[in-house]
């Protein structure tokens, strides 16, 4: 008898998915737990497994919004194991999947069927570079848009964009116009960022931060740290910590507007905005109050590798009290945050550049120093102006002299 597959939830306020590629086309023998297909909510992207070995059927496109709960394929357990295909052979080939159900297979390599993201496939068609060359480094060796810029880096490959044009008397330009619909996860991104600005009196101040003193306490103790606690020793954890201090000081920031009521936190759970491929995704350091250095990076490290590897739970990304923001690393030099709602408070780092400003050790004498911006946005139906600005002194005191965050 088959095994319908349907839509699973991905977490209580989840009602509504996009079906994402399938990695088997229908009609094709499966293995049980072997992955069929990909479900993308408005928070989190999951991989389907097969329940059992047998036959696929597809009854669902890649790309259709479906609830939960939705029919979208079946396996046959009692369908017949072609010869060829036992536990430890390669998959036979698929027959014509009918056209209502068909799936777009990935390209064949060496090694079998490469699976291949769309935006990686998309890149390496306009780069001209060969999929079957390239490494995935991705779940179960998935070919991500990361190793497609590896590959053609390597390669020395241009662009599709920057070929020579043909010989004429004028260059011809290409005037194409191409839409791709926006993901779950987009939609949700564009909702939260248009809620933020609506709901929230939102007031952004700004402070620099000499970085002479982190930077130089890197660099002195970042093998040490690395090979005692197994993790790099990065910035973050340094403004993660000054943060919390700074929270404890101005609780208000740490804090929730809710109804009308202002909901207290007596934790820090720290949400780090961490960039990939389909958009900014936002998981938590969890008690970052009670986290040493090597513990906050410890955790940073894990979440950014799953958020980019598409395996962030639902958890992971709820509940955070304040944010911090990176910029820095694109290279901003300064921006506004926009709040994560319903938090009151959002800190944006930014570029690490040297600029003239007074020697703190010598009153009137001017030195270059590694300066960094800081952007303070926060919501000032809560948190009064003259909390923001001391908040944003208070860490930028704390980096400035670490040894304070050192002696707590």
């Amino acid at each position: 008898m088959a095994i319908n597959l349907t839509i699973p939830s991905p977490g209580e306020s989840i009602t509504e998915v996009v079906l994402g590629p399938w990695h088997k086309a229908s009609g094709e023998w499966v293995e049980k737990d072997e992955t069929l297909v990909e479900i993308e909510s408005d928070k989190v992207t999951l991989e389907l497994p097969a329940p059992e070995s047998g036959v696929l059927r597809v009854v669902a496109e890649e790309g259709a919004e479906l609830a939960v709960g939705t029919v979208i394929g079946s396996i046959d357990p009692d369908a017949q194991r072609p010869e060829a295909a036992s536990p430890n052979d390669e998959p036979a080939p698929a027959p014509p999947a009918a056209p209502a159900a068909r799936a777009e297979a990935p390209p064949a390599s060496g090694d079998g069927a490469a699976r291949v993201t769309p935006m990686a496939r998309k890149l390496a068609a306009e780069m001209g570079l060969d999929l079957t060359t390239i490494q995935g480094t991705g779940p179960s060796g998935r070919i991500t848009k990361a190793d497609v810029l590896a590959a053609s880096d390597a390669s020395g490959a241009p662009p599709a964009s920057v070929t020579a044009p043909p010989p004429a008397h004028r260059p011809t330009a290409a005037r194409g116009v191409r839409r791709e619909r926006l993901s779950k996860l987009r939609r949700r991104i564009a909702e939260r960022l248009v809620e933020a600005q609506q709901t929230a009196a939102t007031l952004t101040t700004f402070n620099e931060a000499d970085m002479s003193q982190v930077m130089a306490l890197r660099a002195e103790h970042k093998e040490a740290f690395a090979e005692r606690h197994g993790v790099g020793l990065g910035f973050m954890s340094f403004f993660v910590t000054a943060c919390v201090s700074a929270l404890r000081t101005y609780p208000r920031i740490n804090a929730y507007i809710a109804g009308d009521e202002v909901e207290f936190h007596d934790y820090v759970d720290v949400s780090i905005a961490v960039g990939t491929e389909k958009g900014l995704v936002v998981p938590v350091v969890r008690n970052a109050e009670m986290m040493s250095f090597a513990d906050i990076e410890r955790a940073i490290s894990d979440l950014a590798a799953r958020a980019r590897e598409g395996r962030l739970s639902l958890d992971d990304m709820t509940g955070g009290t304040f944010t911090i923001s990176n910029g820095g690393v694109y290279g901003s030099l300064l921006s506004t945050p926009i709040l994560n709602p319903p938090q009151s408070g959002i800190l944006g780092l930014h570029k690490i550049i040297k600029r003239p400003v007074e020697d703190p050790g010598n009153p009137g004498q001017i030195a270059l120093r590694p300066m960094m911006n800081l952007a303070l946005s926060y919501d000032h139906r809560i948190v009064d102006g003259e909390q923001a600005v001391k908040f944003l002194v208070h860490v930028k005191e704390q980096i400035e002299d670490p040894s304070r965050m050192m002696l707590g």
